[in-house]
């Protein structure tokens, strides 16, 4: 074997970028991946009506925007912004009103054979980018279930934790969810 190829890929061998209207269909199998095999809850129209319109929603609007890595034209991770903060029901009211004018970060998947490359990293970083140049956004806000292994973690490097809300329970039994906001240049 050729000494290169024994080498993990680095995030140079990716191609981050903004969605295209042909990586729809990778970035939804990316997402109902995840809900399935990692969430293990699977696709919950009320929570994931994004995943069916992934051109609608991220595409089409100007404020929205889908970041994936691909790997050999195959994407193997996602990265969405949206123009809302969290919604109340189910977080309180004191969050969705503080973040009323926030960009919302959604879908940051890797699938697991491509990660601990800083892809995660790297296109919240787009993200960010993205929201900044955006007129009428102050900052990105976010939530995770720091159930999920290294979410916690990775989220910790990067954002500024506001509320945890794993006493409340907001989302059921078995959710760990934890606020957290990333503030943009200003």
């Amino acid at each position: 074997m050729h000494p290169r190829q024994q080498q993990p890929h680095g995030i140079d061998t990716y191609t981050i970028r903004p969605a295209r209207p042909q990586d729809c269909d990778g970035a939804r199998s990316v997402m109902l991946d995840t809900f399935y095999r990692e969430f293990d809850y699977g696709y919950v129209p009320a929570w994931h009506p994004d995943v069916i319109d992934i051109q609608g929603t991220y595409l089409d609007n100007p404020r929205h925007q889908l970041i994936v890595a691909l790997s050999h034209d195959e994407v193997v991770a996602t990265a969405g912004l949206l123009s809302r903060g969290p919604a109340h029901p189910p977080h309180p009211r004191w969050l969705a009103e503080r973040y009323a004018s926030a960009a919302q970060l959604v879908r940051i998947y890797v699938r697991p054979e491509h990660r601990r490359r800083g892809l995660a990293r790297a296109m919240v970083q787009r993200a960010c980018e993205f929201a900044a140049a955006t007129k009428g956004y102050d900052c990105v806000y976010l939530h995770t279930n720091v159930n999920i292994p290294g979410a916690q973690g990775f989220w910790n490097s990067i954002a500024k934790e506001v509320f945890d809300a794993r006493t409340t329970g907001e989302h059921g039994a078995g959710f760990g969810t934890v606020h957290f906001e990333i503030p943009l240049p200003g």
